[in-house]
């Protein structure tokens, strides 16, 4: 049985922004617009400068819970 590589929200873990939008029909601004009103689930900072989103939450999102 072979894994599905081109859907990233098959598998655990941590999306970056530009997979978030690859996702997520949104531009850049509109996402941490988003994220900033509470629509969008709030990344998790890896480093100073690196954000990510857990793969759990954006599922949830896409789910409507």
């Amino acid at each position: 049985m072979q894994k599905d590589t081109t859907n990233p929200l098959t598998q655990e873990g941590f999306l970056r922004l530009p997979e978030v939008l690859a996702v997520f029909p949104v531009c850049r601004s509109s996402w941490y617009a988003g994220v900033k009103k509470g629509i969008y689930p709030a990344g998790v900072k890896l480093g100073k400068r690196t954000t990510a989103w857990r793969v759990s939450d954006l599922r949830k999102l896409l789910e409507g819970k």
